[in-house]
């Protein structure tokens, strides 16, 4: 029975993803920094377990605790709305410290024991907006650009060894990622200056054309888990699909 490990899992995204391999018949390590047992179904093929990507002694712990797994999907993110010259370069570290270097942590623990079994599947979920420019989004979309171009480079050094990376990218849905995500971070990120042009694009983001389900993106990481192919990017959801026909 194959074991898939997911951060990020308290709400949204990793949250539905957990749900999707757990009706799938999976094995399901379902991580988050406080872990909460009513969020998910009973299952004895579940464990819900804390983890800070952030913190190299929680991976450490994590990974003692859990055991071989097939799959890491690294969800866990937090999202940043505003304008970049009212954004404190502390805060930016700290975007990057969860976005970036965390999927890299969680990578590189993982690599041992996939590269010694010469299989293994690493999931990193990204963002449409690394597929076209968005405003007010400069932080979160380096972070998550950044891992693109990690993960395209991470793909061709693993191959050999039977391991395969991959890259979910979900298109714009509000009703989760930043909603959730950003929390008291967008606080008076948006000074006088910016006030006017703000405005626009938020009120284009309460009306996007089309919006990404979280079920989109459940979806797109099962099938970059499962297909065995070197197909490397997985957009997920109708705006994201459409962005990365136009490229």
């Amino acid at each position: 029975m194959n074991t898939v490990l997911i951060t990020g899992c308290s709400s949204g995204y990793g949250l539905e993803t957990a749900r999707h391999f757990l009706a799938r018949g999976w094995q399901v390590i379902a991580t988050m920094r406080t872990p909460r047992h009513d969020l998910l179904p009973r299952s004895e093929r579940l464990r819900v377990l804390a983890l800070d990507v952030t913190r190299p002694e929680s991976i450490a712990a994590l990974l003692e605790a859990c055991g071989p797994v097939d799959v890491l999907v690294n969800n866990a993110g937090i999202g940043l709305l505003g304008a970049f010259e009212a954004t404190p370069m502390a805060l930016v570290r700290e975007v990057f410290d969860t976005n970036t270097f965390g999927v890299m942590a969680m990578t590189q623990a993982v690599l041992p024991q996939f590269r010694t079994r010469k299989a293994g599947v690493i999931v990193n979920v990204t963002s449409s907006a690394t597929l076209a420019p968005m405003p007010l989004v400069a932080v979160y979309t380096a972070s998550k650009t950044a891992i693109e171009g990690f993960s395209a480079s991470l793909a061709f050094e693993l191959a050999s060894f039977g391991i395969r990376v991959k890259l979910v990218e979900p298109g714009y849905g509000p009703t989760t990622r930043f909603a959730s995500n950003s929390g008291t971070r967008m606080e008076g990120r948006i000074p006088e200056a910016y006030a006017a042009y703000a405005q626009s694009v938020l009120a284009a983001f309460a009306e996007p054309a089309a919006v990404t389900r979280e079920r989109d993106v459940a979806e797109a990481v099962w099938r970059a888990a499962t297909e065995p192919t070197t197909r490397l990017r997985f957009p997920a959801g109708a705006d994201a699909l459409a962005l990365a026909q136009a490229a």
